[in-house]
């Protein structure tokens, strides 16, 4: 590359700034501008991330170091200099009365300690901080004048964004009019920031509505959110308006369209984060800025907490990224704040972002990858599941290459094709998921899926179960050797039998060896078997095979399961439908699996919690010799198949409908089930004015939200411990209950 092209890269004034850099560092440098400003573009104006966020900060840091390494690069075009964002020409220009800044962000502990070390550098001390969830959706800034909404406006660059007022009157989230409250007075001036963002219920709704249009989904609910605020409604509505007038013939196109918009906005929600100008009685704290946002009906965050020092701010950070999942909005990490508003003043900011404040950023749970290939896996029901194979990434922490795609039609829904660049979700322990394409890079070599004819595994043609049934599955229920594997391996499972050293490499090696035939012969298994199989032998010297400490561990546990509770043995039975909740349900009403073997189908869809489709899959199932013969296998191995009662002492838990959401101490969750049924207490899946308790553990879910609903009692675990001990009249003396 030749000086005159080297000074071609680089903005114009800034010539004599970068003469010391050399050519490779001014490209790349370049590269990564280019990037990150298509990104922001694409991001903030036309709502269609074509980067995960992982790509972005990856870009971004990239950028900081080129720039730490060759300062003569750093210039008033640099993203790192300026707040990510434009204003589109779609709406009116809003000037914000004070500037809205970007956040630096802490990818790791050791980055927190170091932008707090600075902090405690400048001040002398750390001062106390305010913790809260960052959201992941659009900041706003809105703008009240004597109590009355006055703008709202997105944050644009940060000192001009777009003025969508118009769409507030939509937006049943923020008020239009302050309520003084006590101790707070409004304000004669007061400008508030917050995030627009969708509960993740409706983000999920969203993207479904993307997929059937053949378009990309939002990556992230920000995207979802920016797109619905930045809606030209006024249009919409004067164009359905002028047709109405015309008599127009698509009058009633343009009326769904629009109520389809507002629908859309009546569904986002606000959380107010920060304060801009404030003219009138000023908080002294964020926190009591807060404080007086809620005093006047603004809702803010109920999980923001002011902590002392640096240790505590670690311990919020671990809580929520343990529980970022139990949020009724997305989160990508915690933002930390120096909670003063004075300290704020002394510490500053830089061109983009306050030194008073640090986002510290969770592992991403949405990247982008390349779709390699789409292949099939067969279950043990023999149901044909299309999954993804991938280019391996790394995401919510763990490196992930495959992700389950559902079926045939779900491929199709979200229109991915293999070699497309896709977005890839994991949270938590969730499966991972393929979300959707990235249109947007396709180079017309992608290729559709196509659904096998024939089963990999044993090549019998696959055919739905019925008529309309979505799924394909293989019919060679009893010999197919995949479904054999994944039955006796499902056997093992903590859901079922429960046994340990009996897992999927196991049961393959049991089956390829002719070991035992089915799953039938898993309880009969004895020592001089396993001795028979390279699996579970070692060379013991002078050519004697002896038992692995796997198989010496496997018999024991071999024993135990020939033991438990009857719903298991259902469950290990891997009847379609039928997992641990309708087989609780089934054990506690007949107590006996020839009793339910016999029953019919009017019998078994009459018990709570089963249903017509469960009982069909049900007496199917006891129809067919095989399975029969499996049963008879596990009676000769030792298998009882009756419920075992409670012989003396009385059920006090008998007619009481108890509902367990979460982890309570000192009970696996089956454990809590079988402890409320073993005084004769009824467990039931869903929330409802019928139900008598509702427990709650750590980590529960939306099960405690419709308890408080329906106002029915809530126990702890302290509460759960004297149901189960002193019966339902003492719970209620300690239950805790939401409003009817």
């Amino acid at each position: 590359m030749s000086d005159d092209e080297v000074v071609d890269l680089i903005p114009e004034g800034d010539e004599a700034q970068i003469a010391s850099a050399s050519p490779a560092p001014v490209e790349r440098w370049r590269e990564l501008v280019d990037v990150i400003d298509d990104a922001r573009r694409r991001y903030y104006v036309h709502d269609a991330a074509t980067l995960s966020d992982a790509e972005y900060d990856e870009y971004y840091r990239e950028l900081e170091a080129l720039e730490a390494a060759y300062p003569e690069l750093v210039s008033a075009d640099s993203p790192t200099q300026s707040v990510g964002g434009e204003r589109s020409d779609m709406f009116e220009p809003v000037e914000h009365l004070q500037r809205m800044l970007s956040l630096d962000n802490a990818f790791s502990e050791d980055e927190l300690a170091a932008w707090a070390a600075r902090v405690e550098r400048d001040l002398g001390s750390m001062p106390s901080m305010l913790c809260e969830l960052k959201v992941d959706g659009l900041a706003v800034d809105i703008v009240y004048e004597r109590g009355t909404l006055r703008s709202l406006a997105t944050r644009g660059d940060g000192r001009v964004g777009e003025d969508v007022t118009y769409n507030a009157r939509f937006l049943d989230s923020i008020p239009k009019t302050l309520k003084a409250s006590k101790g707070h007075p409004v304000p004669e001036l007061v400008e508030v920031r917050g995030e627009m963002y969708f509960p993740l219920e409706k983000f999920n709704e969203l993207n479904d509505e993307m997929l059937a249009d053949g378009r990309s989904p939002f990556a992230n609910a920000r995207n979802a959110g920016a797109g619905t605020l930045r809606q030209r409604v006024d249009r919409r509505e004067a164009e359905l308006a002028s047709a109405k007038d015309r008599g127009a013939t698509n009058v009633d196109r343009l009326q769904a369209d629009l109520d389809r918009a507002v629908r859309r906005l009546g569904r986002l929600h606000l959380i107010v984060h920060g304060v801009g100008v404030w003219e009138g009685h000023e908080p002294t704290r964020q926190s009591e800025a807060y404080e007086a946002l809620h005093g006047w009906g603004l809702p803010t965050s109920e999980r923001a907490k002011v902590v002392a020092s640096l240790a505590e701010v670690r311990e919020f950070i671990k809580y929520y990224g343990e529980h970022r999942h139990d949020v009724e909005h997305e989160i990508d990490g915690v933002v930390i704040k120096v909670d003063e508003l004075a300290v704020q003043d002394r510490l500053g900011a830089t061109s983009r972002a306050p030194r008073w404040a640090i986002a510290y950023k969770y592992p991403p749970e949405v990247v982008r990858t390349r779709l390699l290939d789409i292949e099939v896996n067969v279950g043990r029901t023999g149901r044909v599941t299309p999954f993804a194979v991938m280019q391996p990434v790394k995401v919510a922490g763990s490196t992930v290459a495959m992700a389950t795609l559902h079926n045939q039609e779900e491929v199709v829904r979200k229109g991915v094709l293999i070699g497309d660049l896709v977005f890839l979700r994991k949270a938590g322990d969730v499966i991972p998921e393929v979300l959707g394409p990235v249109v947007e890079e396709r180079t017309g070599d992608e290729r559709a899926f196509v659904m096998p004819t024939n089963c990999p595994s044993c090549s019998t043609p696959l055919a739905p179960a019925k008529e309309g049934d979505v799924d394909i599955r293989c019919p060679n229920q009893r010999s197919c050797p995949a479904q054999l594997r994944e039955r006796v391996a499902h056997i093992a499972s903590r859901g079922a039998l429960d046994i340990e050293g009996l897992g999927f490499k196991a049961a393959g090696a049991l089956l390829d060896e002719q070991i035992i035939s089915d799953e039938g012969d898993v309880l009969l298994l004895t020592a001089d078997q396993l001795r028979q199989s390279s699996f579970f032998t070692r060379d013991g010297g002078a050519g004697e095979r002896v038992l692995t400490a796997n198989a010496e561990k496997l018999l024991p546990e071999l024993q135990l399961a020939k033991r438990q509770a009857l719903w298991r043995v259902i469950v290990a039975l891997s009847i379609r439908h039928v997992g641990p909740t309708a087989a609780q349900a089934l054990a506690r009403e007949f107590g006996d699996l020839d009793r339910i073997a016999a029953a019919s189908v009017e019998e078994l869809s009459a018990v709570e919690g089963v249903g017509g489709i469960i009982a069909e899959a049900v007496v199917d199932w006891f129809s067919v010799d095989w399975h029969r013969e499996v049963v008879e296998k596990w009676r000769r191995a030792g298998v009882a198949f009756v419920e075992e009662r409670a012989e003396t002492g009385p059920q006090i838990l008998a007619g009481v409908t108890v509902v367990i959401t979460g982890t309570v101490e000192g009970f696996s969750r089956d454990g809590a089930t079988e402890a409320v049924t073993a005084v004769g207490g009824k467990v039931a899946s869903s929330v409802s004015k019928k139900t008598d308790f509702v427990v709650v553990g750590e980590n529960p879910g939306s099960k405690y939200d419709k308890a408080v609903d329906l106002g029915r009692p809530i126990l702890d675990a302290a509460g759960f411990q004297v149901l189960l001990t002193q019966g339902a009249e003492a719970a209620l003396a300690v239950a805790a209950s939401g409003p009817a």
